[in-house]
């Protein structure tokens, strides 16, 4: 029952790839009892019992509320949380801690105007809160603003140099095409250190991320295996641990890995890996379980209302099936968010529905800021080749490959047999 109720928290929450959340300041908890996000949750409801009128301490459970869900993906602590700041706003308009809530669970929501809107307005009320600035920063990225996010980020790390403000200006870098420096301020983020051990972990799971995508997976492994040891089981740090195994061809080991990640939080961003491995070594009813565990996502999303998801539209372009909702979920996440991977997602669905000069449209966008992103070059160098521009494909894909030609067990062959019939095709 437990698995079952996982699944219907996650069509709860919006669709977001690991690597677009930055990890928060917590101001509002007390750092110094160092409690875990459960036991937080028991105190904080003991003083909202106790104390049913002091909204701080209504804004102190709806803060653990929301950590929780970041460890656990059980959206409805964030229900839970918006209540708590609907109830405390309702007594008073003014309550500043819960204003500050708001724009986080819109943010979570992905309500990113709204969260441009709210931050806004909480920099004006206080303009050396570091914490209003991020938030702005991040609704700035997912609007596809980075010059903007950039102001924003610069304000934040100038008022309060922490893990917060140096995990955001990381990925700032990062997204704009600086890896070198990215990895350099995601490295301070880690040492800065922060409570719960969570956001530490998540910032470790970030770098490797970082690592991984430029091809350096020795330093991704240990960026992981750092991630596990600050947060035991964290399925982030273990799925991550699974592409690095896999990137070196140890396909049992990623598949094992991908398994403990899939059975703290079924995601389909692990059932699809799981897919494409079970697929390469030929176990192919272990692979056709993971297409139902996917489809099992969009059809409870489809039944609750989910419109937007682009992580379930590069899943199934990559295993050519569902393309038209593939590409429908793709335009429903273009309304609400405009950045570089949204945009990517996009062009992929457009490709494989073979809408090739919209495809090349949306693939200029999301390869616009250099983003170190194999995958980003890869979609669009396969979109060149199938309008016929195979010198600008080879220059995509071997991008794609010498960021990691290992980036993803399934595609990356595909762009190497595509790069090699470019290079057939320049034979005498």
């Amino acid at each position: 029952m437990r698995r079952e109720l996982t699944w219907v928290f996650l069509l709860l929450a919006p669709s977001v790839l690991p690597a677009q959340r930055r990890s928060p300041d917590r101001s509002l908890s007390d750092a110094s009892s160092r409690l875990n996000t459960d036991q937080q949750i028991a105190a904080y409801q003991k003083q909202v019992a106790a104390h049913p009128s002091n909204a701080h301490f209504q804004n102190l459970l709806a803060s653990a509320y929301i950590q929780k869900v970041r460890e656990s993906t059980d959206f409805s602590y964030l229900d839970r949380a918006s209540k708590l700041i609907d109830a405390a706003l309702a007594a008073d308009s003014g309550n500043y801690e819960a204003m500050r809530l708001r724009s986080e669970v819109e943010m979570e929501r992905h309500h990113f105007a709204q969260v441009a809107e709210y931050s806004e307005a909480l920099t004006a009320i206080q303009p050396d809160d570091p914490w209003n600035w991020g938030t702005l920063g991040d609704a700035r990225m997912e609007l596809g603003e980075p010059d903007r996010a950039a102001t924003a980020y610069q304000k934040m790390l100038d008022l309060r140099p922490n893990q917060a403000s140096y995990n955001r200006a990381a990925y700032h870098r990062f997204v704009t095409g600086n890896a070198a420096e990215a990895i350099r301020l995601m490295n301070l983020a880690v040492a800065a250190g922060g409570w719960p051990p969570e956001h530490t972990a998540w910032c470790l799971v970030e770098l490797g991320g970082m690592y991984f995508k430029i091809g350096q997976l020795e330093s991704a492994e240990k960026a992981y295996a750092a991630a596990l040891s600050q947060f035991e089981g964290y399925h982030a740090a273990n799925a991550g641990l699974g592409r690095v195994k896999a990137a070196q061809g140890k396909f049992a080991e990623a598949i094992e890995l991908y398994k403990r990640a899939y059975a703290s939080v079924p995601l389909p961003d692990y059932a699809a890996p799981l897919y494409g491995l079970y697929t390469k070594i030929g176990k192919t009813k272990d692979a056709a379980d993971q297409i139902e565990r996917i489809d099992l996502v969009d059809r409870l999303g489809q039944a609750t209302g989910e419109k937007t998801n682009r992580n379930l539209a590069i899943i199934y372009c990559d295993e050519d099936r569902r393309l038209d909702r593939a590409l429908e979920l793709a335009r429903e996440e273009l309304k609400v968010r405009q950045d570089v991977y949204t945009y990517d997602a996009l062009g992929w669905a457009l490709y494989k529905n073979k809408q090739y000069d919209a495809a090349r449209q949306a693939a200029e966008r999301a390869v616009k800021l250099s983003t170190p992103e194999p995958g980003f070059y890869y979609h669009a160098g396969m979109i060149a080749l199938a309008l016929g521009r195979d010198a600008e494909a080879a220059t995509l894909l071997d991008r794609a490959l010498t960021l990691n030609p290992e980036f993803d067990p399934m595609q990356a062959t595909v762009a190497k047999k595509a790069r090699a019939g470019i290079s057939a095709k320049r034979l005498p």
